[in-house]
């Protein structure tokens, strides 16, 4: 299966919170819902079309136990989504079970590169994490994510926990597809082709020509 990273980040790069203010307050967090005003038909039309693609989803201890609180207590029988995320395989990273009665889940216990490198080699379509910021961007740097979608707000919060901090893996990206909702949001999906490339500028004359290195530890 490939893996798949789904993430709402504001245009500093925040993945904290974005449903509600209460959603996620860790650390004295207190401007959570950022991304609510800019949801429209067009965001949830393609974000259905996403989740289409899963034979599973990878998750955190934090973002499961969100999850497992307020999937089944949906009960709007229009919501695109409820249906698939309750049914849906899921697998939660934690060194500890919790308690896992969002059926149906399988804890894996051990060091998650490991665990997740056997599930990433299962045949299937994709493996996806929602939510898990730690966990995806750990994945990332670990060589493990094939495909990161980025939903962008147009919004600048100053603080809260961001999806990519160091230090990391430099990892190279190639844009896919891209979007741009009426409502402002950036709907971005790219492969991860490895280590990120580097190269010297010499000049407009030698775009097409320049050399290509990665950074040392890639």
């Amino acid at each position: 299966m490939r893996v798949a990273l789904t993430q709402f980040v504001t245009l500093d790069g925040v993945s904290q919170g974005p449903g509600s203010a209460t959603e996620d307050v860790s650390d004295g967090f207190d401007r959570g819902g950022w991304l609510v005003p800019h949801l429209d038909v067009a965001f949830v039309q393609r974000a259905s079309e996403w989740l289409d693609l899963a034979d599973g989803l990878l998750l955190g201890r934090r973002t499961y136990d969100a999850f497992a609180r307020d999937w089944p207590a949906i009960t709007d029988p229009d919501d695109p989504f409820t249906g698939r995320m309750n049914a849906l395989p899921k697998y939660v990273v934690s060194a500890t079970a919790p308690a896992v009665d969002w059926a149906p889940t399988t804890v894996l216990r051990g060091d998650p590169a490991v665990e997740v490198g056997a599930l990433r080699a299962v045949p299937g379509r994709e493996l996806q994490v929602h939510g898990s910021a730690r966990l995806g961007a750990a994945l990332l740097s670990a060589g493990l994510v094939d495909t990161l979608r980025l939903v962008v707000a147009p919004t600048v919060l100053g603080s809260g926990r961001r999806l990519l901090t160091p230090p990391a893996a430099a990892t190279g990206l190639r844009l896919v597809r891209h979007e741009a909702t009426e409502r402002g949001l950036l709907l971005l999906e790219y492969d991860v082709t490895g280590p990120a490339p580097l190269a010297d500028y010499d000049g407009v004359t030698d775009l097409e020509q320049r050399p290509r290195r990665v950074p040392p530890d890639g």
